[in-house]
């Protein structure tokens, strides 16, 4: 096959979305198809939507030798009038990978209106879709129906590395000392990570230390915002910004974590919770979006309203007191892991989609 790919910015951007979308690549031209990548910057909506009235991306588009072309739906504001533009000038499908949707994001309701309009019009345009989720499933069927070809490709596990034995694993849980609580996510507002810095301020500074591991540099006007809140909290001592580590850093941070908290006001799947469930870290996540798609309340995590600092802070000092099922739920979160679908069963089943698109 000779797929083309559109997304914004750098197939290495160190998010989920982007490592789903890296995963897949990888996988279709480990099986010999022709993948291209079509990259249009970074900028902020308004001039995204003015990518719709430019040249360059609909003449490389139609001049391609394609079977097929996969859209990142983050790419909708640049892509929802093109699309349409482009219809009648190629012969090859147009399929929409979703990640999350942006209108489902928690902000002003006027706000999301717009985007659901943006949205809206972008998913009509499309003539399949691949979803990270049932959840995302159901959040554009409510927009556009359920009458195009779809897949629900859930984010694989990675097997890349060796999952802590039960004897590890009890030997953290029942260690003295703080709860060590890991975030890991890119410092935006949608991650929620102020909430959680003020429930930890709420507890005893005794009972936890908090590791963010996550680049600042996305939105940096939250990430000054995020310290000016730290430093009002004199909590420093608590408190330690990683940034952006390598992967064998993270892995560290880990193994010596005891929970992995990102209580995200929505996630469209949220791999970071599975990720952490590897390491045997049951996840405080959000109630929301498609972290109970992972996540069991009670048994390998915590489920909690996003804006329920107080919910969120008693969760913690629970935990934190009773580490018999903190341990409970580490090994539940070990075997909730093992019977995720792996990386090469979910590239493998957008290939043989994509296969019957073009056929």
């Amino acid at each position: 096959m000779n797929v083309g790919l559109i997304i914004y910015g750098s197939l290495t951007t160190l998010t989920g979305g982007y490592l789903y979308d890296r995963r897949v690549v990888d996988y279709l031209r480990s099986q010999g198809d022709h993948v291209q990548v079509f990259s249009l910057p970074w900028r902020d909506y308004a001039r995204h939507l003015l990518d719709n009235i430019g040249w360059s991306l609909p003449s490389a588009l139609r001049s391609a030798r394609l079977d097929i072309l996969v859209q990142d739906e983050l790419n909708h504001p640049s892509l929802f009038w093109l699309n349409q533009r482009l219809r009648w000038r190629v012969h090859y499908p147009m399929v929409s990978l979703v990640h999350h949707m942006r209108c489902s994001e928690l902000r002003p309701a006027w706000q999301n209106q717009l985007y659901r309009l943006v949205e809206r019009s972008y998913l009509s345009t499309v003539d399949g879709f691949i979803f990270n989720s049932v959840t995302t499933r159901s959040t554009v069927e409510a927009l556009v129906g359920a009458h195009k070809p779809s897949v629900v490709a859930y984010p694989g596990q990675d097997a890349n590395f060796q999952t802590p034995s039960p004897d590890r694993i009890r030997r953290r849980s029942f260690e003295p000392g703080p709860l060590r609580l890991v975030f890991v996510g890119s410092l935006i507002h949608r991650k929620n990570l102020h909430t959680l810095v003020k429930a930890l301020c709420s507890l005893p500074r005794d009972q936890w230390r908090l590791d963010v591991v996550g680049s600042p540099d996305i939105d940096p006007a939250y990430a000054k915002r995020l310290t000016a809140q730290i430093d009002k909290e004199h909590a420093w001592g608590q408190i330690t910004l990683r940034g952006t580590l390598s992967r064998e850093e993270l892995e560290a941070v880990y193994l010596q974590s005891h929970l992995l908290a990102v209580p995200s006001s929505y996630e469209g799947f949220g791999i970071v919770y599975m990720e952490g469930m590897g390491f045997g870290l049951p996840a405080i996540a959000s109630n929301t979006g498609a972290a109970p798609e992972i996540v069991t309340h009670g048994r390998d995590g915590l489920l909690v309203n996003p804006r329920g600092v107080e919910e969120i802070a008693s969760h913690i000092a629970d935990v934190a007191s009773d580490r018999e099922r903190l341990f409970s739920m580490s090994m539940a979160a070990i075997q909730r892991h093992g019977t995720h679908p792996t990386w090469l069963e979910t590239a493998s089943s957008i290939r043989k989609f994509l296969q019957e698109m073009i056929t």
